[in-house]
């Protein structure tokens, strides 16, 4: 596509400055604001706001920069071919640290993934130098290799974060990110593949700069909406109780006694009620430690999450029951809030799987 078409076309360059200002000010607001505004009561990771400011300041740069080489006519070869690099170099290592960042594994490092782009780095250098266009089909195969890597790596990583999260805490709100990472990648991939082609429609760049929003907002959300883990709870603070597993005989038996605690402190004493009460806090109140109590859970066919969720669920059915013989109106929201849920959506989903049953149709059953 001809440079003049694009910069002749007005409506494109207010849309095209407009998201290089969105770009800037978003960034902009990850690093510097102190508090959340999309959901205030979130703590969010630090890490997590510094490598999405640093992937949409990336952008801003990325747009700027091809501003300046359509702006000269883009009939320099090696001028094309360094725009594309930088593209490539900027953003590839930011997009790394997103998605690393969401499973929150401060023992995880960027640096393997950033050695896996020196192959990048080098067949740029060389057509720079040379001054031709003919890397990019080693370098598209290249870039599509190491992206699907990276995916087949940090699926892996969701999934085992997914049931660490489940293993270890009974609220799984604002915690879990398998959607995020899907539509992230997704948008990514579109993304990475749109800076190493060669010829665009401007259709092709009218729907890149739709999907740049579309990620902006999304990060920003994601951001903002993900609940930041303290060193103590974080996956690689404790990996899988290695402490506790090393002072473990080799064939450790479940002392008897963690049936009846559990009975006393978290079922009769109704522990479960606690909002965000983790698998380590329990494993204190007991008098045991979290790898003899997950011990204990995985011996019952169960996880953490799932245990928590079995007695709250059974506790709104005592409590459904009860309003109901004593003639008082309440609502499911309410009855889910006083059977430890924050939200009745995570409520919705824990009792269909308890039962079997969705809310409504249970509650209907009963009234019948």
């Amino acid at each position: 596509m001809e440079a003049q078409s694009i910069l002749q076309d007005t409506f494109f360059i207010l849309f095209y400055g407009g998201v290089i200002m969105l770009n800037v000010v978003a960034a902009l607001y990850l690093l510097f604001r102190r508090g959340n505004a999309i959901a205030p009561e979130v703590k969010s990771p630090i890490r997590l706001r510094r490598w999405a400011a640093a992937f949409l300041m990336g952008c801003a740069l990325s747009h700027v920069s091809w501003v300046l080489y359509l702006s000269h006519g883009n009939s320099s070869v090696v001028a094309y071919v360094i725009v594309c690099g930088l593209d490539l170099l900027m953003l590839m290592p930011t997009i790394t640290g997103i998605l690393l960042s969401m499973l929150q594994d401060r023992h995880r490092p960027v640096w393997p993934f950033l050695l896996m782009l020196v192959p990048a780095f080098v067949l740029i250098s060389v057509g720079v130098i040379r001054g031709d266009t003919l890397v990019f089909l080693p370098l598209t195969f290249y870039v599509t290799f190491w992206y699907a890597l990276l995916i087949l790596f940090i699926y892996k990583a969701v999934r085992q974060y997914g049931r660490w999260l489940r293993e270890n805490f009974a609220d799984l709100e604002r915690k879990e990110v398998s959607q995020s990472f899907l539509i992230l990648a997704m948008f990514l991939l579109f993304f990475l593949f749109y800076s190493i082609t060669t010829e665009r429609s401007m259709v092709v760049v009218y729907l890149f700069q739709a999907v740049n929003v579309v990620i902006l907002t999304l990060l920003v959300w994601r951001v903002e909406s993900l609940q930041e883990l303290s060193e103590s709870t974080s996956p690689g603070a404790e990996p899988a109780g290695e402490d506790e597993k090393a002072s473990a005989p080799a064939s450790p038996s479940i002392p008897v006694s963690i049936g009846p605690l559990l009975k006393k402190h978290c079922e009769d004493g109704q522990l479960y009620l606690h909002h965000d009460l983790t698998l380590a806090q329990l494993a204190s109140v007991i008098g045991t430690n979290r790898y003899y109590l997950s011990l204990y859970f995985a011996q019952q066919g169960l996880t953490y999450n799932a245990y928590i969720n079995g007695l709250r669920v059974n506790h709104f059915i005592r409590s459904y029951h009860k309003a109901a013989s004593d003639g008082r109106s309440i609502t499911a929201q309410q009855l889910a809030s006083e059977s430890g849920y924050h939200s009745y959506s995570t409520f919705s989903a824990a009792f269909k799987q308890h039962t079997g049953k969705a809310v409504t149709a249970w509650m209907k059953d009963v009234a019948e």
